[in-house]
């Protein structure tokens, strides 16, 4: 063996054969395949067509004036672009093949004449930016319910037959603020992972749509639950469901996530029976947030948003307790603490009025509920019940132990 032999290794850890290139085979065998180089034509802003060799390599699209050219004349990065494989398109009486790579709202255009090689620049990029379209995968069917940018829509997964709910997103619709909001919904759902909030299942997007695909839930939401039995259902029921969301709740707050729009509409029921389990879902308004920090974007519902936001006071964790407090209140009385036809009564009393107990709806309820609705629903966030402290709390006791007998 020769002492003097020098052994490098690439950056994936292998050992390089060839010390003149630096890489492993494999690495370099895997750029070059990741590799492409050709002619495409280019618009110009006068809308003539100018022709540029083009070289992608390492998830860049290189553009230069001609084949020998040693310095590229532009750059386009393929991270975190989108395609649109437009096909066939006609300028000035000649057919070309169009594809359109957009950046937000930036978009270039490229072009052929050539099919063969239109298909293989536009097979390339979609495998080196992970696209997918979401029809291959999924036949969408009806209408689940809408949102504020769009539908839910229910989904059957192509192979399994699975059912799924597609929150489709139409990008026209939102501004800049609800795309970010959007992102950081799906990075929610991501790292969720607890039997009490919905599962993320997949993710698509074109250059119109955002699709999140969620796990079904045939029940419909806790507010569509509460109406279809007049606002009345058994004490021990309310207990479970809050009980339900707590844990949910303990969790999303143990990895810094506050909620931030805890109301009916966002808990979903598993099925359609009576003593269905829930489920939260809608994290387009969470945020995660730090032990020693505190938010102060005015977000929520009016009824159902606590003192502090309306007051635009730096919040944090237990503003989602407020939440889950008018619930409760609503489960037990069949209407809202604080409701008023004009929003701005609803805030006044929100922050200036205590809750009421006095309506004959509050004498078959016990004092148990009653102390943990008014725990939930302090002025001050500093003297409302902990998540800790609710989950605890003797209301929970005592139904558990009504439902033992």
């Amino acid at each position: 063996m020769n002492d003097n032999h020098e052994i490098l290794f690439c950056s994936c850890g292998k050992e390089v054969k060839d010390l003149n290139k630096l890489k492993c085979d494999d690495c370099i065998n895997s750029e070059k395949a990741n590799q492409l180089t050709g002619f495409l034509l280019k618009k110009r802003k006068n809308k003539t067509l100018v022709n540029y060799w083009f070289k992608i390599e390492n998830k860049e699209m290189h553009c230069y004036h001609d084949k020998e050219e040693v310095k590229h004349k532009s750059l386009h990065s393929l991270k975190g672009s989108l395609i649109d494989d437009a096909g066939k398109t006609k300028i000035n009486n000649i057919y070309y093949f169009n594809f359109v790579l957009y950046w937000g709202k930036k978009s270039k255009s490229f072009l052929t004449t050539d099919e063969t090689e239109y298909h293989k620049w536009v097979s390339k990029i979609k495998n080196l930016i992970g696209y997918a379209n979401i029809k291959d995968f999924y036949t969408i069917t009806n209408d689940l319910g809408d949102g504020k940018f769009g539908i839910v829509k229910l989904g059957i997964h192509k192979k399994t037959g699975i059912k799924v709910a597609i929150k489709v997103m139409q990008k026209s619709l939102m501004t800049p603020l609800d795309v970010e909001l959007t992102y950081r919904e799906i990075e929610v759902l991501k790292l969720c992972q607890h039997p009490k909030i919905v599962r993320l299942l997949d993710v698509f997007e074109s250059k119109d749509y955002i699709y999140i695909v969620m796990e079904y839930l045939e029940g419909g939401d806790l507010f569509s639950f509460l109406e279809k039995r007049s606002f009345k259902i058994s004490e021990i029921l309310s207990s479970k469901i809050i009980k339900s969301l707590l844990e949910a709740l303990n969790y999303l707050h143990s990895y810094g996530i506050v909620h931030r729009d805890i109301k009916p509409e966002n808990i979903l029921m598993v099925n359609l029976s009576d003593n269905s389990d829930v489920k939260i879902v809608d994290f387009g308004l969470s945020k995660i947030v730090g032990p020693n920090e505190k938010c102060s974007e005015p977000f929520g519902t009016v009824s159902y948003v606590s003192p502090e936001i309306l007051e635009r006071k730096e919040y944090g964790a237990p503003i989602d307790i407020w939440g889950i407090g008018i619930i409760t209140y609503l489960m037990c009385a069949g209407f809202l603490p604080f409701d008023h036809p004009d929003d701005n009564e609803v805030a006044r009393m929100t922050i200036c009025d205590p809750p009421k107990f006095i309506s004959t709806k509050w004498a078959d309820v016990s004092p148990e509920a009653i102390d943990f609705i008014q725990k939930c629903l302090f002025k001050s966030p500093d003297k409302r019940i902990t998540l800790q402290e609710a989950l605890l709390h003797k209301w929970f006791q005592q139904t558990n132990e009504k439902m033992k007998e």
